[in-house]
C-alpha cells in the first residue's frame, strides 16, 4: 500500500511570553493508504498539535511533512489551505454544520472552494456522499431536523465529498451519546472497509479501540504504536 502521511523528527514549539514550550519533541510517523488510526493521549500530550500539523492547519517548527506524496510543510499558506481542502476531510466534534441549510448542501460547501473544479457535478458528488453514510432518506432535512447522529453522519458526508486522502476526526463522538456513539464509529469502519484511509483523534481509550492502531503521545512524543486486532481496518487485515 502507498504511503500517505510521512513525518520525519517534527517538532513545534510555541512561545508563551519567556518561556518555550515544547509541543511535539520529534515525531516520526507513517500512514498506509486505508489504516484506520486513532491518535490518543491525555491534554497536555501533543495530540491536537499534532492534528493541526496533519491536517495542515498548522506548521511544523522543524522537521518534514509528506502528504499524499507532495511534501507540503514548505508551502505558503494559500497553498496549505489547497491542499487542506484538496486532500484532508475534516470531521469535528461539534458538527459545524450551517443552519437553516439542508443536509445536501452542507455537503456540498467544500466543493465550492476547491479551485482546481476537479469535481464538476457538485449535486451528485453530494448525493453519493450522503448515501455512503445512510443518509439517502435525509438530504433534504435541516440540521435541526436531524438527531446528533444524523448530523454527524452529515458532516462525514461533507468530509468525503471532495475525495480527500485522509479523513481527520477530531473527537467526532464527543457531543453522543453511548448509542449514537457507537453507530458513528460504525460508519467510520464502514468506510475504512471501502479503503479510505481515517484518522481518529481522541483521548477516551474505548474510542480509540474501534481503529486498527493505536498511537499514544505523551509530553511531545509518541510512547507506543501497534495494531488493534479483531477491528476493521484495512491496514489491520493485511
Amino acid at each position: 500500500m502507498s504511503t500517505v502521511i510521512q513525518t520525519e523528527a517534527v517538532t513545534k514549539m510555541f512561545q508563551m511570553g519567556d518561556v518555550s514550550v515544547h509541543a511535539l519533541r520529534g515525531i516520526d510517523l507513517t500512514v498506509k493508504q486505508g489504516e484506520f488510526l486513532a491518535i490518543i493521549g491525555s491534554s497536555g500530550s501533543g495530540k491536537s498539535t499534532l492534528m493541526n500539523l496533519l491536517g495542515c492547519l498548522d506548521v511544523p517548527t522543524s522537521g518534514k511533512y509528506t502528504l499524499d506524496g507532495r511534501r507540503v510543510d514548505t508551502l505558503n499558506k494559500n497553498e496549505y489551505a489547497d491542499i487542506r481542502n484538496q486532500k484532508i476531510g475534516f470531521v469535528f466534534q461539534g458538527f459545524n454544520l450551517l443552519p437553516r441549510t439542508t443536509a445536501l448542501e452542507n455537503v456540498e460547501l467544500p466543493l465550492f472552494y476547491d479551485r482546481t473544479a476537479r469535481i464538476k457535478d457538485h449535486r451528485r458528488a453530494a448525493v453519493e456522499a450522503l448515501e455512503r453514510v445512510g443518509l439517502a432518506d435525509r438530504m433534504q432535512h435541516e440540521p435541526n431536523q436531524l438527531s446528533g447522529g444524523q448530523q454527524q453522519r452529515v458532516a462525514i458526508a461533507r468530509a468525503l465529498v471532495n475525495q480527500p486522502a485522509i479523513v481527520l476526526a477530531d473527537e467526532p463522538t464527543g457531543n453522543l451519546d453511548s448509542r449514537t456513539t457507537v453507530d458513528v464509529l460504525s460508519v467510520f469502519q464502514d468506510l475504512n472497509r471501502q479503503g479510505i484511509t481515517v484518522i481518529l483523534v481522541t483521548h477516551e481509550r474505548d474510542i480509540a479501540r474501534s481503529a486498527g492502531r493505536i498511537v499514544e503521545l505523551r509530553d511531545g512524543l509518541i510512547i507506543r504504536d501497534e495494531a488493534v486486532s479483531g477491528t476493521g481496518s484495512q491496514e489491520a487485515q493485511r
